[in-house]
């Protein structure tokens, strides 16, 4: 019988903390602790993981984290996320906390300064597909890029526990195009949540009409001439735009960053967790922890 293959779940960390954080913070539900600091952000992080772990049975898991706003792509274009107010100060303390919890239950915390978390997730997934199942939990539509036949994408919807699931083919069943087309999808139309513009007037139906007959943004430049005339103008007037948006689009995959599957096997000291959870005051997290064969104590 074959050897089941390893499942490696990479985490997108800040969309966790941000999503967890956000659910509570707009009732002032902080969670204030003895000291001072807020931990309603960690507390629902933790929910979050734990759910996710129990829904999805992992073998492996490592998270990946934004390090600072400062990245290549800021250097490339001053306007990429420049509508991205500062976080709320509730949250400032959290985020180093956060963490440490991680690394309490002996899972690897991965980030590289200049680099996006989804950078050092494809870079990471890249490296371990041959070698395992890789699932990406992210609430960001981004990282579908990366879906192939190793490596799936759990989107986090509302609430614990809900989440929708691609794989190359569903995601070619929702939008007509491969994967790997979502960064030229994204050069075209833009993205308005990372503050980039792509061709100004095309939208997400004329851009994947284009894609479904040209490919992809090279092949739609060689084709001009056979644009309507109004799309033809638009893409012509912003092509320095479309070259760099697909920039800013494209996930990097050669972060200089790894983790061997031995550091990302799940197993942690219940003890070392639950001193941790004392230490932050974090109260009725120790009944979800995953089940006793996760634990070596």
């Amino acid at each position: 019988m074959e050897k089941q293959k390893p499942s490696l779940m990479l985490v997108d960390g800040m969309a966790l903390l941000f999503r967890a954080y956000y659910a509570t913070a707009v009732t002032g539900q902080f969670m204030i602790n003895s000291k001072g600091v807020p931990t309603n952000g960690i507390f629902g992080f933790i929910k979050h993981l734990m759910t996710a772990i129990s829904s999805f049975q992992p073998t492996h898991l490592a998270v990946c984290w934004d390090m600072g706003s400062k990245t290549f792509r800021s250097e490339l274009y001053d306007g990429y996320k420049a509508n991205r107010s500062e976080a709320p100060v509730e949250l400032l303390p959290q985020f180093d906390l956060v963490k440490e919890v991680v690394s309490a239950f002996d899972i690897p915390n991965i980030g590289k300064v200049g680099f996006e978390a989804d950078d050092c997730i494809g870079t990471i997934a890249n490296q371990a597909k041959a070698d395992a199942n890789v699932s990406i939990l992210t609430g960001d539509q981004d990282i579908l890029q990366l879906l192939d036949e190793s490596i799936s994408v759990i989107l986090l919807k509302k609430g614990y526990g809900n989440y929708l699931v691609h794989t190359p083919k569903t995601f070619f069943e929702d939008k007509g195009i491969k994967p790997q087309q979502m960064v030229d999808l994204k050069a075209l139309m833009g993205d308005p949540s990372d503050n980039y513009p792509g061709v100004k007037g095309i939208g997400e139906k004329t851009a994947l009409k284009l894609l479904q007959e040209y490919e992809h943004v090279e092949g739609i430049i060689s084709n001009l001439d056979k644009l309507s005339k109004g799309n033809k103008t638009k893409i012509e007037q912003d092509l320095d735009m479309l070259h760099l948006s697909r920039r800013l689009a494209k996930i990097k995959c050669d972060v200089p960053v790894s983790c061997s599957l031995d550091e990302a096997k799940i197993k942690f000291e219940k003890e070392k967790v639950l001193d941790k959870f004392s230490d932050l005051e974090l109260r009725g997290l120790q009944r979800i922890l995953p089940q006793e064969d996760a634990i070596v104590s």
